[in-house]
């Protein structure tokens, strides 16, 4: 199903894969945003195209209909004071068909035109714990460690190897997903990846060809629904079968290291750093996780919006309480301004119109519980201090999981990389909490120690006597 050019190739490429709503509302912006920029200056800036794909199958359907409109399609963005607008991104020009075998995504890749594959599969498709190291019992990454191509690494791996057996040149192999230095992150699991199936041949190649520069990634996408069609019909006129929503703020800050040249992304409103870590470490503690805690406390009474949990006193004050109190004094000092930082994303957060789902927000918690919310304690811990507002966000998702294990979520949660029958043993031992707090690929060095159980057990009880006074 590939749309867009036909012939020769065009001469400078980025390979996406993880064609879903945010990269079409967040890169996807950016570079068509850029060539509309470079167009009306006329400034012979070379010309870079987005060609699109995925590991999974799970999204062929629009990718089906991204093919059917040539890659065309249309991002409606709202502020928080109900401000919409529409914008028609033409930057897809080559949409991939899916197979198992990854044949077209390889062949993509593998073009010498091809100078950045970028990608975004969720903190989740990493498959790393607190030290770096894969997470080999995964099945999936089991299976690619065996010669499959079913997570971000197997996909890689034939990819490179293809690009190598042609002499293709070097490539910037690009992440954009909410990890912590995800650059660094994944080009260590990647090398520990073609180390563990003794590629010895490709591991060198990778080492001599790509760079993998880390990037913080900003703009909040819900799962589109079927009134943001009818929406931009009424205001458009165009019947788009595959449109994405997302608020108007946008950001991205990159670290500006790239092995075969880049778009000039800074003219579209980039930022193109030495280091992404400050920016980075920021939006993880105060944008990612305060979402989460919002999404896991709203669900636990019977809320189904972000916004309304951000407006909700007592869920609004869990998460400014755990800014304040643990991260800001984590963070400082800091080139940005924390607390200004804090008050526009809740503001964020609040934006009615966005109608980001709890159900979204509240997914793939056991990535997010490590990724997100325990570097924060155990920095506390360090300064010997007790990150009690901190402790209240694990609580929450503890208690979460308690109501998904008994089926009394009001929807399916949906996590990556989540052992059920771990997560149920908890709840199944002597004493549950204690368990969670055992867990070592939640909890890293922190599991089972006396401080970590202590300052949950105590936000678990405030937890509860919360909830029993909305019940």
């Amino acid at each position: 199903m590939n749309s867009g050019q036909t012939g020769g190739s065009p001469a400078h490429v980025i390979l996406h894969i993880g064609a879903g709503s945010f990269h079409r509302a967040h890169q996807a912006w950016y570079l068509h945003r850029l060539n509309e920029v470079s167009a009306t200056a006329n400034d012979g800036a070379p010309h870079w195209s987005l060609t699109v794909g995925n590991i999974r199958s799970d999204m062929n359907s629009v990718l089906d209909s991204l093919a059917a409109q040539n890659g065309v399609y249309t991002l409606e963005t709202v502020t928080p004071q109900g401000a919409r607008a529409y914008e028609t991104i033409r930057s897809i020009e080559r949409v991939l068909s899916w197979s198992q075998d990854l044949a077209a995504l390889v062949e993509a890749g593998a073009d010498p035109a091809c100078r950045i594959i970028s990608f975004t599969v969720t903190e989740g498709g990493y498959y790393l714990d607190e030290h770096d190291k894969l997470d080999a019992a995964n099945p999936d990454l089991a299976a690619d460690l065996n010669g499959a191509r079913t997570t971000i690494y197997g996909g890689l791996a034939a990819i490179l190897d293809a690009r190598r057996q042609r002499d293709a040149g070097p490539v910037t192999l690009q992440s954009c997903d909410n990890l912590r230095s995800n650059g660094e992150r994944f080009h260590a699991g990647m090398r520990e990846f073609l180390e563990r199936r003794g590629e010895t041949a490709l591991l060198q190649w990778f080492d001599a060809n790509t760079v993998c520069p880390s990037s913080m990634v900003d703009r909040i996408t819900p799962r589109p629904t079927d009134d943001v069609r009818e929406r931009v019909l009424a205001a458009t006129g165009i019947d788009d079968a595959c449109p994405v929503m997302g608020e108007a703020f946008i950001q991205w800050v990159i670290e500006d290291r790239f092995a075969a040249g880049r778009p000039a992304w800074e003219k579209a409103g980039a930022e193109l750093v030495d280091s992404v870590m400050p920016y980075e470490e920021a939006k993880i503690r105060i944008l990612n996780a305060p979402h989460s805690c919002i999404a896991w406390a709203g669900t636990l009474v019977g809320l189904q919006y972000i916004h309304e949990g951000t407006l909700d006193p007592d869920i609004n004050r869990f998460a400014h309480d755990y800014v304040t109190e643990d991260v800001i004094p984590c963070l400082t000092p800091s080139p940005l301004d924390l607390g200004k930082y804090r008050d526009v994303v809740l503001e964020r957060f609040s934006n009615p119109f966005i109608q980001d789902t709890n159900q979204r927000v509240a997914a793939d918690g056991f990535s997010k519980i490590p990724g997100f919310i325990a570097p924060t304690l155990s920095e506390c811990f360090a300064r010997g201090v007790e990150p009690a507002a901190t402790a209240m966000l694990p609580a929450l998702f503890f208690r979460f999981l308690d109501r998904w294990r008994q089926g009394k979520l009001p929807y399916t949660y949906q996590d990556g990389v989540m052992d059920e029958r771990v997560a149920r043993g908890w709840f199944a031992a002597p004493d549950p909490l204690q368990a969670f707090c055992a867990d070592r690929l939640l909890w890293g060095s922190m599991a089972a120690t006396p401080a970590l159980e202590a300052v949950l057990r105590g936000a678990l009880s405030r937890v509860d006597a919360w909830l029993a006074t909305r019940a």
